[in-house]
């Protein structure tokens, strides 16, 4: 597919870590995500920004430089893996981060694979990164649909929320947010009694599933869905009466969405995430380096992961000197496992063998407006879940698995 101006809207842009320094090699880094489309707020210039601030706080070295560069996949796997081969074939990018949109970030894993390039993903949900698709090239940072599922899913049933009606983006990020769900959901003894697929990207109105969610019977909206999509379900769930008879559970919800709908919607949702501005002094530590840098608001959990998986690539690639780094990125990501991890936003942590970081997991409900206290002082912490349970187990499918 031919790349237009549009689809590598910033690839000239270019980020040094430090001063140029003669003959040193660069280390190139390309963030490719949605900058158009409905997750341009969850991802977008905000993941450009962290990943630009990991760099300035990794500070360079004597080793290499550093450049980031960036692009619009618009939701579109063709466009997607036309951009990263591009990156690897001519302009030299030796990692891709973030990629929101499950099947443009598997597109994009079968394109770094082929070429031994660093793929680290922040904005996909889908556990097929690390099942059956895992590759000894990708880490899967920040969140996905496994352990959305558990926390928020099994929650609601918990508080009495056993039959579910599911509206779902019909592609692989939304089928796998629906199917771990339910999965959750009946175990614990619920039903799920039907499910509205609408066509992404491009639906705005949801009206129709809405008469058919509340047309159920179901005592659960289930939304499988993010961004945009997300807030469009949730604000017209409350003009449509529907949030009167069925509790909201959205499955991938965050600060910013929280920040687009307002409180006096969201208030009592409850929501997992795996990081928050607020969570503790080293995630406010982060948050204030970072703010400034920001088109707006503060820094979601996806954001923040570009941070992080940013800041612990070049950690290694610094370890095994920046040469090996550039030859062999299978070998970059086997030294990213090999090291712990430990950074402001997320803390301490550690890479499994199939590339899924392993880090806790936060129940969080929505706050009133009268128990908000300042500018996005959205969140009361619910629960935690440790990072060995938060997150599915090894997939025998993935070959980098332990037995």
């Amino acid at each position: 597919m031919a790349l237009t101006r549009r689809t590598l809207l910033g690839a000239a842009a270019a980020l040094p870590a430090a001063r140029a320094r003669a003959q040193s090699p660069a280390i190139k880094i390309g963030v490719l995500n949605d900058m158009s489309g409905p997750y341009r707020d969850d991802t977008g210039m905000g993941s450009v920004a962290c990943t630009r601030q990991a760099v300035q706080e990794f500070g360079g070295s004597k080793d290499f430089n550093v450049e980031v560069v960036y692009a619009d996949h618009q939701n579109k796997p063709d466009v997607g893996a036309a951009v990263a081969r591009q990156w690897f074939d001519r302009d030299g990018v030796d990692m891709i981060m973030d990629v929101p949109t499950s099947s443009v970030a598997l597109a994009v894993n079968t394109v770094c694979r082929e070429k031994n390039k660093v793929y680290i993903n922040s904005g996909a949900g889908t556990t097929e990164l690390t099942g059956k698709q895992c590759t000894p090239n990708t880490i899967h940072w920040t969140y996905n649909t496994y352990m959305l599922a558990k926390s928020t899913g099994g929650a609601m049933v918990k508080a009495g929320g056993d039959t579910w009606f599911f509206i779902t983006a019909d592609y692989v990020f939304g089928h796998n947010l629906r199917d771990a769900t339910e999965k959750f959901v009946r175990e614990a003894g619920g039903k799920v009694l039907g499910d509205a697929p609408y066509a992404f990207p491009g639906t705005t109105d949801f009206s129709s599933y809405l008469v058919q969610a509340q047309a159920s019977g179901a005592k659960v909206l289930g939304l499988a869905n993010a961004g945009l999509d997300t807030e469009n379900c949730m604000k017209q769930a409350q003009e449509f009466g529907v949030t009167a008879k069925m509790k909201l559970a959205a499955l991938l919800f965050g600060i910013r969405d929280v920040h687009g709908v307002g409180l006096n919607t969201a208030q009592g949702l409850v929501l997992t995430e795996s990081f928050y501005w607020n969570l503790n002094d080293r995630t406010r530590a982060f948050t204030a380096r970072v703010k400034g840098r920001l088109p707006s608001g503060m820094p979601n959990m996806i954001q923040a992961g570009c941070y992080a998986g940013t800041l612990h690539y070049l950690k290694a690639v610094a370890d095994m000197g920046a040469a090996k780094a550039k030859a062999d990125g299978a070998a970059v990501v086997a030294r990213m496992k090999a090291m712990p991890t430990d950074d402001d936003a997320f803390g301490k942590g550690s890479i499994r063998a199939d590339g899924q970081l392993l880090v806790p997991s936060y129940l969080f409900r929505v706050k009133t407006p009268s128990a908000s206290k300042a500018p996005w002082d959205y969140y009361d912490l619910v629960a935690t879940t440790p990072a060995d349970q938060a997150w599915q187990p090894e997939d025998p499918a993935c070959s980098l698995a332990h037995a």
